[in-house]
């Protein structure tokens, strides 16, 4: 029995080795093609990347803006009755400032897109690969990674700070509502002293994670499809392993962050 378990787990360490392999060689891919498409004849659209940039951030924008919303509200409400149980209310505003541009703007855009889009990616190239024109794609000579990963890839890197940024605005304008009602101050004085809290660097944190965030669910989500095998059944296991490995990812991902910001 043990020794079942223990061959078991060196199966799927072997399995998750090759997977990290094969997703790193997607990500390498995709970037050769970017770089070197138009040499070998076969550029990477603009029109396809416009696409996916549509499909990811202007149709995304009504659930990015009431979830950058709630959670602003939320912080707002949660950093006020903590901080007024030792009378320090008026400090709120740091704190939420701080955790909405460097934390919780950029993780619940990830999370968002790793749910919504990357799910889609997933089910699209497993699809695609059941149905046989991924074979297609590269007997008419076209490379499927600069057909289907590359331009998804491009448009998130794109696409998904923006809507982190929209998230920050959204979320800390939100929160002002709560913070200027039970302070009674303006909104004015509120955004004021956001300014004072924060800094450009606090600004390029946050985008520079969201900009990781969006690479990772572009690649995991193409690996996964790319991994599909036996029909209906394969997309649908497929296409949720993508969305749970993404949203996995990015919180780890996010970790390593936060850790990194202590010692810097």
């Amino acid at each position: 029995m043990a020794q079942a378990s223990e061959q078991a787990f060196g199966r799927r360490l072997i399995q998750g080795v090759e997977e990290i392999g094969f997703g790193g060689a997607l990500f390498g891919e995709s970037i050769y093609w970017l770089l070197f498409g138009r040499v070998r004849q076969q550029p990477v659209r603009l029109q396809a990347i416009l696409a996916q940039a549509v499909q990811i951030g202007l149709q995304a924008l009504p659930i990015a803006t009431l979830l950058s919303a709630t959670i602003g509200i939320m912080l707002a409400l949660q950093s006020l009755y903590t901080l007024g149980l030792f009378g320090a209310q008026s400090f709120a505003t740091i704190g939420i400032a701080l955790s909405v541009v460097r934390e919780f703007a950029p993780l619940i855009i990830g999370i968002l897109i790793a749910g919504r889009t990357g799910s889609a990616l997933a089910a699209r190239f497993s699809t695609m690969l059941i149905n046989q024109e991924v074979d297609a794609l590269r007997v008419i000579g076209i490379a499927p990674v600069r057909y289907l990963v590359a331009p998804a890839l491009v448009a998130m890197i794109v696409v998904v700070p923006c809507l982190t940024m929209w998230a920050n605005i959204v979320a800390l304008a939100a929160a002002g509502l709560v913070v200027t009602a039970t302070l009674d101050i303006s909104m004015l004085a509120y955004f004021t002293d956001l300014m004072a809290a924060l800094s450009t660097n606090d600004l390029w944190h946050g985008l520079a994670k969201s900009a990781l965030f969006a690479a990772l669910v572009a690649i995991v989500s193409s690996l996964n499809g790319a991994l599909a095998e036996g029909g209906a059944d394969g997309v649908g296991r497929m296409t949720t392993r993508a969305v749970v490995q993404s949203i996995a990812a990015i919180v780890l991902a996010d970790m390593i962050f936060a850790y990194a910001a202590t010692l810097s």
